[in-house]
């Protein structure tokens, strides 16, 4: 340890070096992290973040509410099966609105107060509780969806107060408003005045205590027909685009600890070449063979930790002064995630390195211009 420890202090340029270049690349899987997970919760937040367990869409939507529609006996038919605690109408749909003096589309989320599907993660103000009042996401907070504020509907001209801010509570990427069942009812009656009658986009439910979700889920699938149940896990992952952005995201990720474990492994491995002659007298005069190892390795660790702490210091300064409009946060999981593998991913990467170490003969130094090989 103390031989790690004097090389780098002998070497500080190199070393520092190296960490910077590990850091450079923590910080780009961070930061492409965090803006993943910030999308993500753009397109899903309000499913992730609502309070049903469980989400029944019609069988006919492909997992995606903006296409589902069920009929309002769905309701009570889910309601009376066995493991459902509670079970209401959920609607959803994307309206036109004037919000801030300007026109946008918003998406409104129908829930019935005091039952599932309100939303969870409020931070400011109260949820619903009377028609015509809602619940906003709070990136949205500037443009005209702060607390306090008034969204009118284009179609029909009805107003809605804002009574309540929910964090991370986006759908498609899009203002979100959680409002009244009735609310969401009314406003479909006046963008589409023919219609007879308004359905519910999905059913809300929350299993019976004792009863877990998958078990609600399967029990609805099996006695309902016309429908999918999902899970509140499953409708986020399965949501449309989601899986798809996760891929691609993690290919980059992928690719992004890849070069890591390359950068570590040519370095280690050149650095241990370089110095074959300093190691074989080390060997010669009874330094063991294990212990040129272990001070190999706590180079590696020492390296990668700064590293990981260079990286994940970019990456908090970059959202802190970037705007961050997609509300992108570094998650300590996953800085130590991320720093846990990229350690483990290089002291494989220095396999090359310590076997050079290993395979050292002591006996070359007694060959003139042997060690020099």
């Amino acid at each position: 340890m103390f031989l790690g420890l004097r090389e780098i202090r002998r070497a500080q340029v190199r070393f520092a070096l190296l960490a910077g270049a590990v850091g450079l690349l923590v910080f780009l899987v961070l930061f492409v992290q965090a803006l993943t997970g910030a999308l993500i919760r753009q397109f899903i937040g309000a499913i992730d973040n609502q309070s049903a367990a469980v989400l029944v869409y019609s069988d006919q939507a492909r997992r995606n509410l903006e296409g589902s529609i069920v009929p309002e006996s769905t309701v009570g038919t889910v309601a009376a099966l066995p493991g459902v605690g509670a079970a209401a109408p959920l609607g959803e749909g994307t309206f036109t609105v004037t919000a801030g003096e300007q026109l946008r589309d918003a998406v409104l989320f129908g829930f019935v107060p005091g039952e599932p599907g309100a939303p969870t993660t409020v931070v400011a103000g109260r949820l619903p509780t009377a028609d015509f009042e809602a619940t906003a996401s709070e990136g949205d907070a500037g443009d005209g969806f702060g607390l306090g504020d008034t969204v009118r509907l284009v179609r029909g001209g009805r107003e809605i107060r804002i009574v309540g801010i929910a964090r991370d509570t986006n759908y498609s990427v899009s203002p979100t408003l959680f409002t009244t069942f009735d609310t969401f009812v009314q406003a479909r009656r006046d963008a589409n005045p023919d219609a007879v009658t308004i359905s519910p986009s999905a059913v809300a439910v929350q299993p019976a205590p004792g009863t877990s979700a998958e078990t609600v889920r399967d029990t609805i699938n099996a006695n309902v027909d016309g429908v999918e149940a999902l899970t509140r896990a499953q409708a986020v992952a399965e949501a449309p685009g989601v899986a798809s952005v996760s891929q691609s995201i993690g290919t980059v990720v992928f690719l992004c600890l890849f070069v890591v474990v390359v950068v570590a492994g040519l370095f280690f491995l050149i650095l241990t070449v370089q110095k074959a002659q300093a190691l074989t007298l080390l060997r010669a005069i009874g330094v063991r063979s294990g212990t040129l190892v272990r001070a190999l390795l706590v180079q590696v660790v020492l390296v990668v930790v700064a590293g990981v702490a260079i990286g994940s210091a970019l990456t908090a300064l970059t959202l802190s002064v970037s705007g961050n409009n997609l509300g992108a946060r570094l998650s300590v999981t996953e800085v130590v995630t991320n720093g846990a593998l990229v350690l483990v991913l290089s002291v494989l990467a220095s396999v090359g390195a310590t076997r050079r170490v290993l395979r050292i003969d002591p006996v070359q130094a007694t060959i003139p211009g042997a060690i020099a090989t």
